[in-house]
């Protein structure tokens, strides 16, 4: 059974992250599913969402460092999922249904619009886990509400709710939650009815007036987080996490 669920509507293709059971948290699979999906798509533009009450949960903890040994270095280089997600001439319409936090906020932040639904909530937990966050998080960020918010919510890992994101302009909208879903098609429709040609070359001018060198950065990501993976606060942040605790950070 798949990790994602794709649909097709017109010009527009649905994805839905369905894991619902463990609210979406992303596994090695689920990754490399996506990655394929936004690679290979022929639609027009793309709606992200999350089955049941999340949107994504970020990285399954249990999957990825469940273990509490140190995981494998990571290959320095920008996460496949963020390059095809960043570099895609495919407009991305992320519609939040539900918490979108560590790597679901990631993947929330990649996308070119983002409408979520009043009971989303938004938080870069990585500090809280002794690690930094991907690269959406330190740039895409930054872009939408400017560095000292993006500070703020980077350095704490504090988790804001949908009201609070659309103040600080991370999100364009807020709607009921029984209206996200076609909130978010009617967008990507209105833009799906537009000149494809146009639609992407705005997209890569937008990427070439605004964003940073992704491949450089996610080199940097990669690196830094193979030095925090070996820390000890990492692992405390992860066991704390597994054993529904408060943790005790040292330092080292």
């Amino acid at each position: 059974m798949s990790d994602v669920r794709y649909e097709v509507d017109g010009h527009v293709g649905i994805v839905t992250l369905d894991r619902p059971e463990v609210h979406n948290a992303l596994r090695r699979r689920t990754y490399d599913e996506l990655t394929e999906l936004v690679r290979t798509t022929s639609a027009r533009v793309l709606v992200v969402t999350g089955a049941g009450r999340s949107f994504c949960s970020g990285d399954d903890v249990r999957e990825l460092m469940g273990s509490g040994d140190t995981p494998p270095r990571p290959e320095p280089r920008l996460t496949p999922a963020a390059d095809a997600l960043l570099h895609t001439d495919v407009p991305v319409i992320a519609a939040v249904n539900g918490p979108a936090v560590g790597w679901g906020m990631e993947l929330a932040l990649v996308a070119d619009l983002r409408i979520a639904a009043t009971s989303a909530r938004f938080g870069e937990l990585f500090v809280k886990r002794g690690l930094c966050s991907d690269v959406a998080g330190i740039a895409r960020l930054a872009q939408l509400v400017g560095r000292e918010r993006a500070a703020e919510l980077l350095l704490t890992g504090e988790v804001i709710d949908a009201e609070r994101a659309e103040r600080i302009g991370l999100v364009g909208r807020v709607v009921p939650d029984d209206a996200l879903l076609s909130t978010a098609v009617e967008r990507a429709q209105a833009i799906a009815a537009n000149p494809p040609l146009a639609v992407a070359a705005l997209k890569r001018g937008l990427r070439r007036a605004l964003d940073p060198d992704w491949h450089d950065l996610g080199t940097w990501v990669s690196t830094a987080l193979g030095d925090l993976f070996a820390t000890e606060d990492h692992r405390e942040g992860v066991r704390s996490f597994l054993e529904k605790r408060e943790p005790h950070y040292v330092g080292r």
